[in-house]
């Protein structure tokens, strides 16, 4: 065996290779602004998403056959999709409006440097290449004033945030502003612990924070109930005290860019009850904007409208008829007005739009008050997507097909529950980050069982994302020593590698860290009949997988259903993981006849897990006929490390099958 050169050698080369990427991504980026100078002249559409599509199935196919996973190739060039149609829509909103091009803006935010608003500022005005002059304010109303008054060109607003809601503070300001809205910005808000350095996390017993935040992780800190929380006007003011506090036992919450710049470091990060965190702001300014018509635009109004019955429905059909599509709709109190509200609307248009401009017309005839707040160009930028069967791993054999008689659907008794399709018409879909099923969309989601090795189960982690899987399912939480740790580093290694975790609760005690660590909630067949337990997942914002016990009927399945969503959470899918029968010599049977019933009887997604009931041999074949019967999704037991060749090409053709149109 050779001896491999030293390792700064390498570390140089690496260095090496990373200021060659930096050059290269800037050069793209210049030339994409040569694309845009080019849509400016030709007025073409920012997106052409079919472009995108066969630019990105290029890109798989060629980073495989050069060992580069098909995800991490998606991963990268969707960021630089994103920077590039924002760079372009920048530069055309610009060159669109040339009173506003300046070599310097005077931005007002909340709080001081290294305040999430900061942050948002920071970033808008990078992606326009100008410097920024900022000027941190302690209020809202503060930045509104210093806009309006000539201090400052623009003020940034956090208008909502995907894990506390609406800003209702701001919304209330909106009403009585000359400011128009001219632009939006959307930043991830990683939320961290942040303390001095050497600080234990032990010794923390006061922690500053704004009052956002403290809302937004308010699962972490139920955890912490020793903490004194103290109240700040910004995460800046939070981060400032901490940083001049005379002792370590004080931290504060706050991004990880913010803390640099107070020489704090991260305890923790990730703090955040919703896994995906983001707040948007919106940017205000003394003159309105216009948008150019190949940019996505969106237009903000506020109105209020008569006092009878049905007032709202039909100004919002006004909207409807014209085919304008409404992104958001806020109802504030009108001061001084009891019972009467203010209405605040997003819609995804441009104000110059012909269709745009006759809604408005008419709502000016059938409101008591309204009013443009502003038209902005649209930063919400939806990555373009390659299916499942662009994204797998192509399997090295092939399966026949078979086919698998239909068993006649039973009649389910009461047709005005929850589950049924009376109740509801529109199939369920149930939306869980990468994961998708119901509604025809199906998923597939890896079971492995607790306890793992860690660097097996990195690597493991990678195959199955790459082989076409979006989930894993972890059971077995019981058998886990240091639970709570040892899931944790698993649920970081599934987030690295964009796989969903979904975490099965098989005894009451382990619902409190399956609902603070899974995506997802799956309830064993056992505890099927648990009514405490069903209660419980009902009143979760979680996805919840309810499998079906081995003794149980379809009826009582579909009870057990209509127990959690009647105690409010919808997002919730049905699992046959086969029955119990006398003579089977204890070996469940897939029940394929009830996943028709099922499929007939309730518009809830339909999960199929035949690892229990079918030999895996057998499983590529009978998923063309879950498949065919109807099923959203499956459940798969995979084997730990190391895959055997065969076991790896059946869960290939297991997954192609599935994935075929």
């Amino acid at each position: 065996m050779s001896k491999p050169q030293p390792l700064s050698q390498t570390r140089e080369q690496i260095t090496t290779l990373d200021n060659d990427l930096l050059t290269l991504l800037a050069k793209r980026r210049a030339l994409s602004l040569d694309v845009a100078r080019s849509k400016e002249v030709d007025v073409r559409p920012i997106r052409d998403t079919q472009r995108e599509k066969e630019l990105l199935a290029r890109l798989v196919k060629q980073g495989r056959e050069q060992g580069l996973d098909a995800h991490y190739v998606i991963s990268l060039y969707q960021s630089i999709i994103e920077d590039s149609v924002l760079n372009q829509q920048a530069y055309l909103h610009g060159r669109a409006n040339p009173q506003t091009q300046q070599q310097q803006y005077c931005v007002a935010y909340l709080g001081a440097r290294g305040s999430y608003s900061y942050l948002a500022a920071s970033r808008y005005c990078n992606r326009r290449q100008v410097d920024m002059q900022d000027l941190g304010c302690q209020s809202f109303d503060d930045i509104i004033q210093a806009v309006e008054s000539g201090h400052a060109d623009y003020g940034f607003l956090p208008i909502e945030n995907t894990s506390s809601g609406s800003i209702n503070e701001v919304y209330d300001l909106l009403q009585h502003t000359s400011l128009a809205i001219v632009g939006e910005t959307t930043i991830e808000v990683g939320h961290c612990l942040l303390a001095k350095s050497g600080t234990k996390l032990s010794a923390i017993n006061t922690l500053y924070a704004h009052p956002q935040p403290i809302s937004q992780c308010s699962r972490y800190l139920s955890q912490h109930s020793h903490f004194k929380l103290e109240y700040c006007s910004s995460s800046a003011e939070a981060m400032e005290k901490v940083s001049n506090a005379n002792d370590n036992n004080v931290a504060a919450i706050g991004s990880s860019e913010g803390g640099a710049l107070y020489q704090l470091d991260a305890l923790e990060t990730d703090l955040a009850n919703q896994k995906i965190n983001q707040s948007r702001f919106i940017v205000v300014a003394r003159k309105a904007v216009e948008v150019p018509e190949q940019l996505p635009a969106k237009c903000t109004l506020i109105m209020a409208t008569g006092q009878k019955p049905g007032a709202l429905v039909e100004a919002l059909l006004i909207l409807k008829a014209r085919n304008l599509n409404m992104s958001k709709l806020e109802s504030r109190p009108i001061a001084g007005t009891p019972w009467e509200e203010m209405f605040y609307l997003d819609i995804d248009a441009n104000l110059s739009n012909e269709a745009m401009q006759a809604a408005l017309k008419e709502l000016e005839r059938t409101t008591r008050f309204i009013k443009v707040l502003g038209c902005y160009p649209c930063e919400t930028v939806n990555p373009t997507q390659l299916s499942n069967s662009q994204l797998m791993i192509e399997p090295s054999t092939s399966k026949a097909d078979i086919t698998i008689e239909e068993s006649a659907p039973s009649t389910v008794s009461n047709q005005h529950k929850r589950y049924s399709k009376a109740y509801k018409q529109q199939p369920t879909q149930i939306v869980c980050g990468q994961l998708v099923f119901g509604d025809k969309h199906t998923g597939a989601i890896a079971q492995l069982s607790l306890p793992l090795v860690q660097t097996e189960f990195e690597q493991q982690a990678k195959t199955l994302k790459e082989m076409g899987f979006q989930a894993v399912n972890i059971h077995g939480l019981s058998q886990q020593s240091d639970l709570l740790a040892s899931l944790t580093q698993c649920k970081n290694t599934l987030t690295q590698c964009g796989l969903m975790c979904v975490l099965t609760v098989e005894h009451d005690t382990d619902l409190a860290v399956a609902a603070q660590l899974g995506d997802a909630i799956m309830l064993s067949g056992t505890q099927m009949y648990n009514q405490a337990l069903l209660s419980q997942l009902g009143s979760l914002l979680l996805p919840i997988i309810l499998e079906r016990n081995a003794m149980a009927s379809v009826d009582d399945l579909l009870s057990a259903a209509d127990v959690i969503l009647s105690q409010g959470n919808q997002q919730l899918a049905l699992c046959e993981s086969g029955v119990s029968t006398l003579n089977n010599a204890g070996k469940p049977t897939l029940d394929l006849a009830a996943l028709v019933t099922l499929k007939t009887a309730c518009h809830l997604p339909i999960l199929v897990n035949p690892s229990n009931a079918i030999a895996a041999e057998q499983l590529p074949e009978f998923t063309i006929a879950i498949k065919q019967l109807g099923a959203d999704g499956l459940v798969i037991n995979v084997p730990k490390l190391p895959f055997t060749d065969e076991s790896e090409a059946q869960l290939q053709s297991l997954l192609s099958n599935l994935y075929r149109e």
